[in-house]
């Protein structure tokens, strides 16, 4: 079972948007560089309204087992 400390914490910017609050996310984190991951919304950030559009810098945690899908947790200002 994965826990809540198998995640792996990155940061990257925002490429594209898609509907359903799914996004294309760049990262920038030292070793991930370049890499492209799909991500959704988490449910405290859609319980309070963040809004993120292209250009916005994120945090995600992603799965060691799949590094393509992702959950951003907390937009930067």
């Amino acid at each position: 079972m994965a826990k809540e400390d198998d995640k792996i914490e990155l940061e990257g910017v925002i490429e594209v948007t898609y509907p359903g609050s799914q996004f294309l996310v760049k990262l920038t984190t030292e070793g991930f560089e370049d890499h492209e991951v799909r991500a959704r919304l988490s449910g405290k950030m859609r319980m309070h309204y963040i809004r993120i559009v292209p250009g916005d810098r994120v945090k995600l945690q992603v799965s060691p087992y799949n590094l393509d899908e992702g959950l951003i947790t907390y937009r930067q200002r």
